[in-house]
């Protein structure tokens, strides 16, 4: 890849392919000090990007090549152990991102690499939402000794800055007192929905800028299996796509990450999902700000 295994990028671009615009930066976080059943997201964002070598460059629906808006690809993120350290390191990658003008794609690793990301948007943007499209809510206060575990998520986000929650079907009942019903799309409310009416609510919900994190196991997992903590009853692909367009053309996403893909062997296919769903997402963030 590039001739160095250990910088591999984006769709397998060179290096320089689109030098000196002000486009999408990748960041990999092989991060999974706080995953708590099945280990081995830190080998998410490899695989992410070996398998998006294979992910056509023309996207279809919006009639472009994003590639050409310029993606550049980070080396991998060296991060300590912790959680608060690796957090610290994010937030600074993410903040110098957003001080030249580009859009931070932040790769996991487990969700917690999202926190730091959040952290910078917020002290950036006066009027930042973050979206979160998770099967879990994430809002426990502290979990296993810990205020950054990946459980803790969202808890942090709405901290710093309004949230909306879509896809959540599994939370702990110390979690529910602090769930906003108006700003939580439940799966098993809009997988019923008669139309995508739910989808215009929830950009309604959101403010001039947007951080959108997505969690792998949102989807249902006989789509993406691939992932730490799989919950039955997910979202499927082209909801979940006609979602990311809507808020593309909302707000303004100023940047966004693709967590808890957890490679296993004989399904490669969650790997080039995720690779393709990052290209989707820039492909409607770039035709949003065209229009």
């Amino acid at each position: 890849m590039n001739g160095n295994p250990a910088h591999a990028t984006f769709l397998r671009l060179p290096a320089d392919a689109t030098r000196g615009i002000a486009g999408s930066v990748i960041v990999p976080v092989p991060y999974d000090g706080t995953s708590t059943w099945q280990k081995g997201a830190d080998a998410g964002p490899a695989a992410l990007l070996e398998a998006s070598a294979a992910v056509e460059l023309y996207d279809i629906e919006t009639a472009r090549e994003p590639w050409r808006d310029g993606i550049r690809t980070l080396p991998v993120l060296d991060v300590p152990p912790d959680p608060e350290g690796m957090s610290s390191v994010v937030r600074e990658t993410v903040a110098a991102i957003l001080d030249r003008g580009e859009l931070p794609v932040v790769l996991g690793g487990e969700h917690s690499v999202t926190i730091g990301a959040v952290d910078a948007a917020a002290g950036r943007f006066d009027d930042l939402t973050v979206l979160q499209i998770d099967a879990h809510a994430d809002t426990r206060e502290e979990y296993e000794g810990s205020s950054h575990n990946h459980a803790c998520v969202m808890a942090r986000a709405r901290e710093r800055c309004p949230i909306v929650q879509v896809g959540i079907r599994a939370v702990d009942a110390s979690e529910m007192p602090g769930l906003d019903p108006a700003r939580v799309f439940w799966a098993h409310d809009i997988a019923g929905a008669a139309d995508d009416s739910w989808m215009d609510e929830v950009a309604g919900l959101l403010t001039g800028h947007v951080y959108v994190t997505i969690d792998l196991d949102a989807f249902d997992p006989s789509f993406i299996p691939a992932t730490g903590t799989p919950e039955p009853g997910g979202l499927e692909w082209y909801p979940v796509n006609r979602l990311l367009r809507r808020v593309a053309r909302a707000s303004r996403v100023v940047g966004f990450d693709v967590v808890e893909l957890l490679p296993a062997e004989g399904h490669h296919s969650s790997a080039f999902a995720a690779a393709k769903l990052v290209y989707r997402f820039l492909a409607e963030i770039g035709a949003a700000r065209d229009a």
